[in-house]
């Protein structure tokens, strides 16, 4: 059986997106642990919604879940922001994850729109 979701570029991007952020997270401290958590699980979503979404029957059910991976990247980001303001991560590593973030945003925000095409 050949997985649909495989077959999509930012699939394995959200999967690297999620690599780094467990990396980044690493050095919370035990105080800050349900922010790690919170922003590992909120990655981690984006990476499953897209596979769970492929599998789905119609275009219009995988969109659904396209929705909740961009809902999950928001999520991780905004948590890497509270993340900086708490001085757990640097300015540097923000803007890293953000830049990472918009790009995976841009990519689930055409497969959506080709997906509404077919």
């Amino acid at each position: 059986m050949a997985f649909r979701f495989r077959k999509f570029r930012v699939y394995h991007d959200a999967i690297e997106f999620h690599r780094f952020v467990v990396k980044l997270t690493k050095k919370f401290p035990t105080d800050f642990d349900y922010l790690r958590k919170q922003i590992r699980r909120a990655s981690l979503s984006v990476i499953l919604n897209i596979a769970e979404g492929s599998a789905k029957n119609s275009d219009k059910d995988f969109r659904r879940y396209i929705g909740n991976s961009l809902g999950s990247i928001n999520e991780a980001l905004a948590g890497c922001e509270v993340a900086l303001l708490e001085n757990l991560i640097s300015t540097e590593e923000f803007s890293l994850i953000e830049k990472k973030a918009e790009y995976i945003t841009n990519q689930l925000g055409s497969l959506s729109k080709k997906l509404k095409l077919s």
